[in-house]
């Protein structure tokens, strides 16, 4: 059994070896009273997977496994609910400091929803913090004192974007990748740097920008 859940969308659909497809909402979808094994995954195209089997020879990441399936299911319902309520949250932070800069804010919820999935606590193993996962140097540059105050990384975040649109002008996909990677990795290689988890990362993120763009319309 395979469930694709689409970011942000209450619904999903479940695909069984017999073909038969339906869609359901997500807190009611993982209700058979059979325990089987469950994984979720992180597609490359930024959607989450569900699975009673584990995926061989894949580009999928394997996000979190349980003995039970169900709390898969209910784990992926209060992660996206989660993310709507911290979006909200924050939107009109994100609205007028995207306006103050000159930032398309579609794009600033993007780099958020790629990062942390808008939650304010998250931190990689590589020590980047907070909803827009800062580096530590990258956030001292822009004078935060609090990785994980909401306001100073989001203000921070996005003066972030601002520089690197202004060292790669017109080119949106060369600015994605520099925030993941690193302005001087995108000047090295001339483009998008052929590291695996940024070429996922710029392909997620662009995905997650025209959404956004999308229902602000």
């Amino acid at each position: 059994m395979l469930i694709k859940i689409s970011p942000f969308s209450a619904k999903t659909k479940t695909s069984f070896s017999g073909g038969l497809l339906i869609s359901a909402l997500l807190l009611g979808l993982m209700s058979s009273p059979v325990q089987a094994r469950g994984y979720l995954y992180q597609m490359p195209d930024g959607s989450r997977l569900i699975t009673d089997h584990p995926l061989i020879n894949t580009k999928a990441k394997l996000v979190r496994r349980s003995k039970d399936i169900n709390n898969m299911g209910h784990y992926a319902a209060r992660r996206t609910l989660r993310a709507k309520r911290q979006m909200r949250l924050w939107s009109y932070l994100i609205y007028h400091q995207s306006q103050k800069h000159g930032i398309d804010e579609s794009l600033v919820k993007a780099v958020i929803y790629t990062e942390s999935y808008f939650n304010p606590n998250a931190t990689s193993h590589k020590g980047a913090s907070g909803l827009m996962q800062l580096m530590p140097a990258t956030a001292e540059k822009y004078g935060v004192s609090d990785l994980y105050n909401p306001r100073q990384n989001i203000i921070a975040g996005i003066k972030h974007l601002v520089y690197l649109m202004k060292l790669f002008p017109d080119n949106i996909k060369h600015v994605i990748a520099a925030y993941n990677a690193g302005e001087n990795a995108v000047v090295k290689y001339n483009g998008i740097p052929p590291y695996r988890e940024t070429q996922g990362y710029v392909k997620k993120v662009m995905k997650h920008f025209k959404r956004f763009q999308l229902a602000a319309r």
